[in-house]
């Protein structure tokens, strides 16, 4: 894996990742706040054709919009991010869709902050964002369409748009090709 960004500090503890953020970094474009940010931290690997991406992640959700989770990114103007932020109302499940500007969806974050499980599923131009409930089940938090191309990015983000060092920690990322099975397996 490789870094988009790199942030001031990070290490590796086998499957698990802990970073910490540098100052005001974030991904968004233009929508509502009119600025381009494309200095959010991302750890990556490139992946072709339909896919399953899941981490289990938390972090010291302090400051607002300090966020973490998944990323799948084809260049600057098309992505998605996907994870728990921090706004105005504490920590939400948080997704951005960007085609060239960027949206926003939030949903009740989960109790257990520090073990949020996500995956994003790719296929064709659809990605499935779901986050794993309590009782172990996958849930749907947003059906998205990006124009991408057939290889793409994959992997976790972290940004602190407001400050820096928000410290997130990752685990058990997998990235398994092929689409999700007929039962959403």
């Amino acid at each position: 894996m490789t870094w988009l960004n790199e942030p001031p500090r990070w290490q590796l503890h086998g499957d698990a990742l802990e970073a910490t953020t540098g100052e005001h970094t974030d991904f968004w474009r233009h929508t509502g706040y009119g600025f381009v940010r494309d200095n959010g931290h991302f750890y990556f690997r490139r992946a072709s054709g339909p896919f399953v991406a899941e981490v289990v992640f938390g972090g010291d959700y302090e400051a607002l919009y300090d966020q973490c989770g998944l990323m799948v990114r084809d260049g600057e103007e098309q992505w998605l991010k996907a994870g728990i932020e921090r706004t105005e109302e504490g920590p939400h499940l948080s997704v951005v869709a960007t085609r060239k500007v960027s949206d926003w969806s939030v949903a009740p974050a989960p109790e257990d902050l520090e073990h949020v499980a996500l995956r994003i599923a790719r296929d064709g131009n659809a990605l499935r964002v779901e986050q794993r409930d309590a009782e172990g089940r996958w849930v749907l938090v947003r059906l998205a369409a990006l124009e991408l191309s057939e290889a793409c990015e994959v992997g976790v983000m972290c940004c602190s748009p407001e400050r820096g060092g928000f410290q997130a920690r990752f685990s058990d990322f997998r990235l398994t090709p092929g689409p999700l099975d007929a039962s959403g397996g």
